[in-house]
């Protein structure tokens, strides 16, 4: 392996939480970053802390911003081509299935889901010159993933249905791409520090006392929002995501599919041992919603 060749990864969502954690921590470990965000000012704040980091904007929601942000990776990697593609942008639609607009069902799938295969599809020709510079299994793709994708709570429907979808796309890109030498990793965090959770409490607070929505599933909304404030204060740093998001660059064998936090490990665990209407039973009372 030519160590000269720069190491060119695209971090996509880099403005805040895990996204900006690992864009930092891989430019401060010797990877040239590029960081996608989809504000001027976001990216200028990153650039300030570090010199191995460029910012480009990105929205992996718009196919215009996708050909153009393209473009200009190809113009950055040249030869040398992109060592990674970390795919972590995304948004959370919060609230019962019943009162999920098909419009928020859209964007929901729009970024979480789509946006990932497309941004994924236009880099792959970038990775792939990577490899044919430096070598099978040189080039890695990360996706993160959340522990949603394994256990669902009522009224995050949405969002746990897009990362379930998001981990069956990188399992077929796992055994797809294998043999093209790219491997492909899904991270499944738990709690994390991240701006979500303030999101969502503001999500939840925009629903009158009155609404037909809260008369229905009233006490399952305050559920969810006393645990995701509980997660809030007990979430860990985002650098543990970053670390482990290195690991997946870096290491001879990477990761296949881990979850992050041991919140995210016990309830993948449950999950996995109990029949499905005894882990029902076990998080309607962690909830308290019985």
């Amino acid at each position: 392996m030519n160590t000269d060749i720069p190491r060119h990864v695209l971090v996509t969502g880099s403005s805040t939480g895990i996204g900006k954690a690992c864009a930092l921590h891989l430019a401060q470990t010797g990877f040239s970053v590029i960081a996608a965000v989809r504000r001027p000012t976001d990216g200028e704040q990153l650039q300030s802390l570090s010199k191995n980091l460029r910012p480009i904007q990105l929205d992996i929601a718009s196919s215009e911003s996708i050909v153009a942000a393209t473009k200009q990776i190809a113009e950055i990697t040249g030869d040398s081509g992109l060592t990674g593609l970390v795919n972590n942008a995304g948004i959370g639609v919060l609230g019962p299935v019943e009162f999920v607009t098909p419009e928020d069902w859209r964007r929901q799938f729009e970024v979480n889901v789509v946006g990932h295969v497309a941004i994924t599809q236009n880099m792959l020709p970038l990775l792939r010159r990577h490899v044919a510079r430096q070598g099978r299994n040189s080039a890695r793709i990360v996706f993160i993933g959340s522990i949603a994708g394994r256990v669902t709570i009522p009224t995050l429907g949405p969002y746990s249905a897009s990362k379930h979808a998001i981990a069956a796309v990188a399992a077929a890109l796992r055994m797809e791409l294998r043999e093209q030498g790219i491997l492909v990793s899904l991270l499944e965090p738990g709690a994390i520090q991240s701006e979500i959770w303030r999101k969502g409490d503001e999500t939840a607070g925009t629903i009158p006392p009155n609404a037909p929505v809260r008369e229905l599933y009233g006490k399952q909304i305050d559920a969810v929002i006393r645990t995701s404030r509980k997660s809030a204060a007990d979430a860990i740093p985002a650098d543990a995501v970053a670390k482990l998001v290195h690991r997946c660059l870096t290491a001879r064998r990477p990761p296949i599919r881990r979850t992050v936090g041991r919140d995210a490990m016990s309830a993948a665990i449950a999950k996995w041992l109990l029949p499905e209407k005894w882990f029902d039973k076990v998080l309607r009372k962690a909830l308290k919603i019985d």
